[in-house]
């Protein structure tokens, strides 16, 4: 088996660590969200599967942050570098559902005005009486700590908040969209969306099938499996880079753990 490429600091430790580094992102709290929205079993690889496209997900947040606060010579991330990394590249805009509960994204959603053209004041926070990704945002707090580690760089408690939050949402939304996939019996609608600047040659297209699941999925209705987190990520990403990736590694992560 060839060696794996050292793209991340994570990913250069002894062999032993190999496969808990695919993610900071534990599988039992992916189990843990999924359990909120759906009733159906996650096998084992779906939930390693989850965590690896998560774990992308944030890791490319991360990276485009870092990226903007090396420009003011910062290792220590703020808001506003997420803001940053947001604007630059939209494949970034994931976990929306968070940006009505966080300052940082106050004026990104626009305001809303009712039919006389009146301004409706924001949603007062409330508890739900059931779990959701919002109350269960802290949870991935760990996680988010190790990945900023990861990438060199620090984050002010405000900024893991983000993060937590758009992890949080990013995965309930994935197991919403895993669970549509099972009960529909395969994904009955998807495209690919390529994102190009102005003036910009158009990239060459992703190798046949690289990135789209089975049209039809195997498996009993009760099990949310690998291939259906394949689906729900192509449902949730944009066709571009980062939905590849995340397509990519998690397929890589699953065949570092089926042996386990």
């Amino acid at each position: 088996m060839p060696a794996q490429p050292a793209r991340r600091p994570e990913h250069g430790g002894p062999e032993t660590a190999a496969v808990v580094d695919i993610s900071p992102i534990k599988p039992s709290l992916v189990k843990a969200v999924f359990r909120d929205v759906t009733p159906m079993h996650v096998s084992r690889s779906a939930a390693w599967a989850a965590a690896s496209v998560t774990r992308t997900v944030l890791s490319e947040i991360i990276d485009g942050a870092r990226r903007a606060a090396a420009e003011e010579a910062r290792k220590k991330l703020f808001p506003k570098d997420l803001l940053s990394a947001i604007d630059r590249n939209v494949e970034l805009e994931v976990g929306a559902k968070w940006y009505d509960h966080s300052p940082t994204f106050q004026g990104m959603t626009g305001v809303l005005y009712d039919a006389e053209g009146v301004i409706v004041p924001s949603r007062k926070r409330r508890r739900s009486r059931k779990p959701s990704a919002v109350v269960g945002a802290h949870r991935f707090e760990a996680g988010v700590k190790k990945l900023l580690w990861s990438q060199g760089a620090t984050a002010v408690p405000a900024m893991v908040r983000d993060l937590d939050g758009i992890a949080s949402v990013f995965l309930t939304d994935l197991a919403r969209d895993a669970a549509m996939v099972v009960r529909e019996g395969g994904v009955k609608r998807f495209g690919t969306v390529t994102l190009v600047m102005s003036g910009e040659p158009a990239p060459p297209p992703f190798l046949k099938d690289s990135s789209r699941p089975l049209s039809a999925r195997r498996g009993d209705r009760r099990t949310i499996g690998t291939d259906d987190i394949l689906a729900a990520t192509t449902i949730q990403l944009f066709g571009g880079n980062l939905r590849q990736r995340a397509l990519t590694e998690a397929r890589e992560a699953t065949r570092n753990t089926s042996a386990g």
